[in-house]
């Protein structure tokens, strides 16, 4: 205990460090976030001058899998070695893919560095949630939840505009280059100031069930990705990736409970608060990417916004979670409980949903707004709670792969949404196009469900008529769904155990080796264990 307090003593000392290192996170954490909005909107320009039109869904599918596979891989690796040498070389890794995918000469090498590119990326939000959790008791955590969400907000609005004004102006390449002085600078910053114990573990690192859990990701993940587009979902290689990604992941529990120093050991699970905010994460991850990826179009198709903007289209929803995650923050630094706000949230999310899924094609945008503001607040009141009680839920010592599994459930959460509600729009555009303007309805979307606006102005009056009310038939569709799953966050939160929160506080329990981040390297502090 003396240890203990001399390091939250040695911490009030270095107010000014703790900023450094904090505004560094969150420069990291923009670039995680704001990449493949940026990249996305450049890749039309990209195509046209490399080619390879058939290989275009790989340049973001091969940054996606390379996340979510390395993703918990280096969550164990700043458990098993030190957080901050496991951080600084996600971010070195990551800006050499950026300088490598920038110098790329056709389709195949830029697939290549995204790959590259995506195994740094997966370290960097993980990094940045368990670097927090090591400077930052959870008490004193709700404090930095409104930064999070402002940093998630601006790079869901910034990103497309950003991403079209350097494309513009200065080329395609330096959507990729942008990321080389932002990195440096956060880089700099957390060498010079950022100070954790040092850890030496003596165990090996669990190869095979890395090896394991890296083939049932990707597998899972291009499942979501490749069904019902690049291959039908009844098709015999979706069949193949499901059966392969089943099998490695039983595998995979099977030697996490045999390996001495597992990649995401299973007792983590034992804690129920944990696994709920598990649940809470994947149906987080499932409601948000899906309504980032309808509203745009329904607004642009059906309101007839432009698509230039599309960024601030989720103004009111992205403000009001914003907004409530601040106050969130506020409520649980100043309170110590928490529980509360996951069950509001899911109440929320659920009638947000809902709301959504009632818009047809004479919903004004002020009226779509207010719903998307209802979404918005019940995302914020779940959005950083889920990892402030995960990592309350788990001693220090499993701080990295507790934010490294409630990042990627939160990931697969993603990409599980995206491509159940965009299946399920798409067959409901098709089926409607196809009732109301017959043969030249279903020519029209043959191809793809979602049309741009310079497709949509081509189409005769009755056809842009028939796809608008398409368009909104598969919202409904899609956000009807949203609404359903999102009851099992609601389910999962009333079942949250209200655990005091960690770190100092009045009503708190001791200060418990969480602001160790800011002292020297000396030998480890505390767990949790060690000093409850």
């Amino acid at each position: 205990m003396a240890d203990n307090k001399e390091a939250v003593i040695e911490t009030e000392k270095q107010p000014r460090s703790v900023r450094v290192v904090l505004l560094a996170l969150m420069i990291t954490m923009m670039l995680a976030m704001l990449d493949n909005m940026i990249v996305g909107t450049a890749m039309p320009t990209i195509v046209g001058e490399l080619g390879g039109l058939q290989h275009l869904s790989w340049v973001v599918t091969a940054y996606t899998l390379a996340t979510a596979a390395s993703t918990p891989i280096w969550g164990k690796l700043g458990d098993m070695y030190g957080r901050k040498g496991a951080f600084m070389t996600s971010i070195v890794i990551f800006l050499v893919g950026s300088a490598l995918s920038g110098m790329a000469q056709d389709m195949g090498q830029l697939i290549g560095f995204r790959a590259v590119q995506g195994l740094g990326a997966g370290g960097l939000m993980v990094g940045v949630m368990a670097i927090i959790g090591d400077l930052i008791p959870p008490r004193e955590r709700g404090k930095y939840q409104g930064m999070m969400a402002g940093i998630m907000a601006l790079a869901m609005i910034g990103g497309p505009l950003i991403g079209g004004t350097i494309t513009d102006h200065w080329g395609w390449r330096w959507s990729f280059y942008i990321n080389l002085p932002l990195g440096i600078v956060a880089l700099l910053a957390i060498s010079a100031v950022l100070h954790l114990p040092k850890k030496r573990v003596q165990a090996k690192i669990d190869y095979l069930g890395a090896g394991l859990l890296a083939l049932g990701i990707s597998s899972i993940v291009l499942v979501t990705t490749w069904g019902g587009s690049e291959y039908a979902w009844g098709s015999a290689r979706i069949m193949e990736l499901i059966g392969i990604g089943v099998a490695a992941l039983v595998g995979f529990v099977f030697v996490q409970t045999k390996a001495a120093a597992p990649i995401m050991p299973l007792h983590i699970f034992r804690s129920r608060n944990f696994t709920l905010m598990s649940i809470i994460g994947f149906i987080t991850g499932f409601v948000m990417f899906g309504a980032t990826l309808f509203l745009p179009l329904y607004q642009q198709s059906v309101q007839g916004a432009s698509a230039t903007n599309s960024g601030l289209l989720l103004l009111p929803m992205l403000g009001a979670m914003l907004v409530t995650s601040m106050v969130a923050g506020r409520v649980t630094t100043g309170t110590g409980r928490y529980k509360a706000f996951p069950i509001v949230g899911g109440i929320l999310m659920a009638v947000g949903l809902f709301l959504l899924s009632q818009m047809d094609t004479s919903t004004t945008r002020f009226t779509s707004g207010l719903y998307m503001a209802v979404l918005g607040l019940g995302m914020g009141c779940l959005m950083q709670i889920t990892m402030l009680v995960a990592q309350n839920s788990v001693e220090m010592k499993d701080m990295g792969v507790a934010s490294s599994s409630t990042t990627l459930f939160r990931t697969l959460g993603s990409s599980f949404g995206v491509a159940i509600m965009g299946a399920l729009f798409n067959q409901r555009v098709q089926d409607v196009m196809t009732e109301r303007a017959g043969a030249l309805g279903s020519k029209v979307t043959e191809q793809s469900a979602q049309l741009d606006a310079a497709s949509l102005a081509k189409l005769p009056a009755a056809a842009r008529e028939a796809y608008q009310y398409a368009v909104s038939s598969g919202t409904h569709s899609a956000f009807l769904l949203g609404a359903v799953v999102s009851v099992g966050a609601l389910v999962a939160a009333v079942f949250v155990k209200e655990v005091p929160l960690r770190g100092a506080g009045a009503g708190a329990s001791e200060p418990e080796g969480s602001a160790e981040g800011a002292v020297s390297d000396s030998a480890p502090k505390p767990t949790v264990a060690e000093t409850v």
